[in-house]
């Protein structure tokens, strides 16, 4: 664990895995933290030295007065790059960190090596669904973030995956009651602008694009509409919903590591 300092605060990060290994950014979802991770970090950590970071106003990071925007927090991952003094990287990126990862493809080519988006979109919703949610977590504060992680479960994971690992569905959506309510409201706000459908075709960066077959939040079309745009980007889908590295657990990691360990993209 470690802190990067930032203009306006502290950005938390992790660092695992050999020291002079290739650099692979792991960037969470939204009412996550840097443990979202946790599952994947034996298998990734035998290739390549792992960077993990809370995404600001999540986890111990710093929260700072909102709306953030995606482009604020792919800022936030050049400074922990530059801080760091890692000149490029593997990025890997879920929900609102495959849109992170999608600007960066788009405004930071030069500091990739390849990009992972996983169970995202160009664009994730509209503002009739954002807006709401924003100003109820504002105004019941604690209290929102609750109800949110009660209602969360179905969202990041089957049924049948939840009922059958319920320890596991418990420790990711605790994550979310225990996020700073105006981190939480402040990071919506950059998810619900983000729209990167007219600039998908710029990215340049080997991509892989992965989906989960019962995701709700963002089904699969979207995920197909990236790889369609992204000349050259591989697919990929697993039995999953919202969460899929968590619920697929292994065979999620064995197709990144193919990717990622593709001759062509060391």
């Amino acid at each position: 664990m470690g802190f990067v300092q930032l203009a306006d605060g502290e950005l938390n990060y992790q660092l695992d895995g050999p020291e002079h290994a290739p650099v692979l950014v792991l960037s969470n979802s939204l009412g996550t933290n840097l443990h979202m991770w946790d599952v994947q970090i034996p298998a990734f950590t035998e290739h390549f030295r792992v960077l993990r970071f809370d995404t600001r106003g999540h986890g111990r990071s710093l929260v700072t007065p909102g709306p953030y925007s995606i482009e604020q927090l792919g800022r936030d991952v050049l400074a922990l790059l530059d801080a760091l003094r890692i000149e490029r990287a593997h990025f890997c990126g879920l929900s609102m960190g495959g849109l992170i990862g999608q600007w960066l493809g788009i405004n930071a080519a030069e500091r990739l090596r390849t990009l992972v988006v996983c169970n995202t979109a160009a664009k994730i919703g509209d503002p009739s669904g954002w807006n709401p949610r924003i100003e109820t977590v504002l105004r019941d504060g604690p209290a929102a973030m609750v109800a949110l992680r009660d209602a969360s479960i179905a969202r990041w994971f089957t049924p049948d995956f939840a009922d059958a690992n319920p320890a596991v569905a418990k420790q990711i959506t605790d994550m979310l009651a225990a996020t700073s309510p105006q981190g939480y409201a402040a990071n919506c706000a950059a998810v619900r602008d983000a729209d990167f459908r007219e600039q998908l075709a710029s990215i340049t960066v080997p991509t892989l694009v992965i989906a989960g077959t019962e995701d709700a939040v963002t089904p699969p079309s979207g995920g197909h509409f990236i790889q369609e745009q992204v000349r050259g980007a591989e697919y990929a889908e697993f039995v999953a919903a919202h969460l899929s590295n968590v619920q697929a657990g292994s065979a999620f990691s064995e197709r990144v590591l193919d990717f990622l360990l593709a001759e062509k993209h060391l």
